[in-house]
């Protein structure tokens, strides 16, 4: 461990190269004259809380002549002179600069060995509104922001218990990323979190740009085939906060407005904030209406390709659908078309500008819709099919899910196509398969409570049961 010396000429000389003073220009650097000694103080420019820093300077410039007088150790000048309350004395010169660069202020004082780091910073950030992916009829309407310190307090907010831990860390070689896991050390289970922990001590990794996303990729199991998620987001304090109450992990990282909550396992996906907001009947009918919608997405396009293939196979009363009006393209191709052509429209939607959204939403819809089919590329059949699915993949609130549900929908459409029937079920099975062998990021299993079974824990999933003692 690299420590600061003696000589305030050296330690200055350091910590304007380290910290780029002169180089960089948002690097604040002031030389003060405290008690008749020389003194150097460095913040960042729009991290520092300049309200607080103005106070202490000022108090500080004020002190007597010999008011360090006997004074060798800076903490006995933070115990005496330093009325913020988050103060640290250290000599590690690269903690020291680790704390500056993560919004710290650094104060050194000629003749007092060690440097106070004075934690007085104040993030940009904006206001915790409530989070456009996860809106709710009733209920709060605050949302996590992209620092963890706000997002901490509207935990904290919500669960006023002493076994409530925030546990900080830092991940990421060189971006030195702060990561928060939150949890109640009565309910987690410790093993789980064990190996949550050493996974994050163990990241192979320089810098972690991408927040959350970087994490899990960084301590995922390597199954790059596997388009299931791994961890369940939101970036709603009510949701993060129900399942630290049921044992969950809460891991936030700086930078991010979303939180994971960890383990994750299939089931976790059909539950959704608005099901809590409604009485049990309602919020249980919401669910399974949920459920049976989303798997219906996922087969009513291979399966009606199975039907219009081989209309030998159904029985007279859905002979309907096996004759679609013909289109210049074959019906493979049209479902094709148009997966893909959604997924164009989703991606010119992100980009388009909030003033014309709504312009360009009409304009697709008419042009790729009622032109198409006028045009006699497209069947009018296979716009409602895809409809369907499109509006579908909206009824869950993971977009990952919804990503993954089209890859296999697209796969299996595909061995449909390729082998007919037995294409179908093979590929049915095959997801099962995949789903069955889904490895996730920590816990009992990815079909947990199903595999190993648990009816109690799989009942609390698929039903939405009224409050009490242990279901809160």
């Amino acid at each position: 461990m690299d420590q600061i010396g003696n000589s305030y000429q050296e330690n200055t000389a350091y910590f304007d190269e380290a910290l780029g003073a002169g180089r960089s220009c948002d690097m604040v650097c002031r030389d003060l004259r405290l008690a008749g000694k020389r003194a150097r103080f460095w913040v960042i420019d729009g991290f520092g809380g300049d309200a607080i820093l103005e106070r202490m300077g000022a108090f500080w410039l004020a002190l007597p002549e010999d008011a360090l007088n006997g004074m060798e150790d800076m903490q006995q000048f933070a115990d005496r002179f330093v009325t913020f309350m988050e103060v640290d004395v250290t000599r590690d010169r690269e903690n020291i600069v680790t704390s500056v660069l993560m919004g710290k202020s650094l104060l050194l004082i000629e003749g007092l060995s060690g440097a106070a780091l004075i934690d007085a910073k104040n993030y940009p950030s904006r206001g915790v509104g409530e989070p456009p992916d996860g809106k709710v009829l009733r209920g709060s309407h605050d949302g996590f922001v992209e620092a963890v310190v706000p997002n901490m307090a509207l935990l904290r907010r919500r669960i006023r218990d002493p076994h409530l831990t925030m546990e900080g860390m830092k991940v990421g070689q060189r971006s030195h990323n702060d990561v928060v896991l939150c949890y109640l050390d009565d309910r987690v289970d410790h093993a789980l979190l064990d190996e949550l922990r050493h996974k994050l001590q163990n990241i192979q990794a320089k810098s972690l740009t991408m927040a959350q996303e970087s994490v899990v990729e960084a301590i995922r199991p390597k199954q790059w085939y596997n388009p299931f998620p791994k961890v369940r987001y939101t970036e709603r304090p009510d949701t993060a906060a129900a399942c630290v109450m049921e044992g969950s992990i809460v891991l936030m990282v700086d930078n991010s407005a979303a939180v994971m909550i960890l383990p994750t396992t299939f089931f976790d996906f059909t539950q959704e904030a608005n099901d809590f907001y409604f009485p049990p009947l309602v919020g249980t009918y919401l669910r399974i209406l949920r459920v049976t919608v989303f798997l219906i997405s996922l087969l009513i396009t291979p399966a009606w390709y199975l039907m219009v293939s081989s209309p030998e196979l159904l029985p007279g009363w859905l002979d309907f659908l096996s004759s679609p009006e013909p289109a210049a393209l074959s019906l493979l191709s049209q479902l094709l078309v148009v997966e893909f052509l959604i997924d164009v429209l989703k991606l010119a939607s992100l980009n388009t500008p909030d003033t014309l959204a709504n312009s360009f939403s009409m304009l697709g819809a008419l042009i790729l819709g009622d032109f198409a089919v006028q045009a006699g590329w497209l069947g009018p059949e296979v716009l409602v099919y895809m409809a369907f699915v499109s509006v579908a993949g909206f009824a869950q609130p993971s977009y990952e899910l919804g990503y993954a549900f089209k890859l296999l929908r697209v796969a299996l459409l595909l061995a449909t196509a390729a082998f007919r029937v037995w294409g179908f079920v093979l590929g049915f099975l095959g997801i099962l398969v995949l789903l069955a062998t889904t490895k996730p990021l920590v816990g009992k299993g990815y079909l947990y409570p199903l595999i190993p079974f648990n009816g109690l824990a799989l009942r609390r999933l698929l039903m939405r049961e009224p409050i009490s003692r242990e279901n809160t």
